[in-house]
């Protein structure tokens, strides 16, 4: 099924991330893009990928974009040094057609940036990358008013929390940890207690885990609907966390993923939020694959950072707290 006035890409080569953007493609026509073909080096290639056909040899491109008139042109090559028709593709630029690298195309069909294939050059040189301090800063205006908004509103939540806290279990009411902010500084971030007190006593700073056994029976409710974020509110009117952003990190995990993860640091250039593009597009996992996938869906939004992206994530946000499908 091919979606009302969708674009058609026509790919040069066939790259890992060209193959991701092929089977994407072909699993939801709903994004309005629909691959036509690919060509690529007559030596290694394959009659088709993803149920892209091959339409011929890098030679071929002019006479392909006469016969089939693609929308798009993707340049997924693994190698373009001395392979890429540049006077080809220059032609077609000028005549109108679209012309973009594979991994702006991963960027609009997976709405996150992949991270594996990044070249530093590609952020150094973006004039699209932000953020911009002026979005930063109407950021931090409406973050502060929605904050204070939601920490009246929710005064009377937050007090019946407490007190079911302080009758179910042993410990303070709420919890405090040191999360990393923007630009590496540390800072306390305030949360309900959801788990046993010292709960990390014996074991030291440990990623907590699906059905995590420190976890106490109200804190489980209490996750489950997202209530033990609320004390957040709190987090942003002091200044140091704004409504949508990256989630913060501990630091005694962000030095560790900064050594194994590329541009991780980079998740800093912003405030952390109490939630964000990540926590509603990706599941909950605690592995380093999804800390990557993660990583990718924060430098979109980092990229994207906007009022009306903002809306659209707390917006959702609430969604699933409705729904109770619990927190990512």
């Amino acid at each position: 099924m091919k979606a009302i006035g969708s674009e058609r890409l026509l790919f040069l080569g066939s790259s890992a991330v060209v193959r991701q953007i092929g089977e994407h493609l072909a699993e939801h026509p709903e994004i309005g893009l629909s691959a036509i073909g690919y060509l690529d080096d007559c030596q290694t290639s394959e009659a088709e990928f993803c149920g892209i056909p091959r339409m011929g040899c890098l030679t071929d491109l002019a006479e392909v974009v006469a016969k089939h008139h693609p929308d798009r042109i993707v340049l997924g090559m693994s190698e373009r040094r001395g392979r890429m028709p540049v006077s080809a593709l220059l032609e077609m630029r000028f005549s109108g057609i679209k012309i973009e690298d594979a991994l702006t195309t991963y960027e609009t069909t997976f709405g996150r940036i992949c991270v594996r294939e990044l070249r530093p050059s590609q952020l150094i040189f973006s004039a699209e990358l932000g953020p911009r301090d002026k979005k930063v800063f109407w950021q931090s205006i409406y973050s502060f008013a929605i904050a204070v908004i939601a920490a009246i509103a929710t005064a009377p939540i937050m007090l019946l929390v407490a007190v079911v806290i302080k009758m179910s279990s042993r410990g303070p009411v709420f919890f405090r940890q040191r999360r990393v902010g923007r630009n590496g500084s540390e800072f306390t971030l305030y949360k309900f207690r959801s788990m046993y007190a010292n709960a990390e006593a014996s074991t030291g700073a440990v990623w907590a885990v699906r059905d995590d056994p420190r976890i106490t029976p109200v804190g489980r409710v209490l996750r489950k609907l997202r209530l033990d974020e609320l004390p957040q509110f709190f987090n942003v009117i002091k200044g140091e966390m704004s409504i949508v952003g990256p989630r913060p990190e501990r630091p005694e995990f962000v030095e560790t993923l900064i050594q194994q993860i590329p541009y991780y640091r980079q998740r800093h250039c912003v405030k952390p939020g109490i939630t964000g593009w990540a926590q509603i597009n990706h599941k909950y996992g605690d592995t380093i694959e999804d800390t990557v996938r993660k990583l990718e869906f924060d430098l979109y939004y980092i990229k994207n950072l906007a009022p009306s992206l903002d809306v659209y994530i707390i917006f959702h946000t609430l969604k699933v707290m409705l729904l109770s499908r619990g927190a990512q």
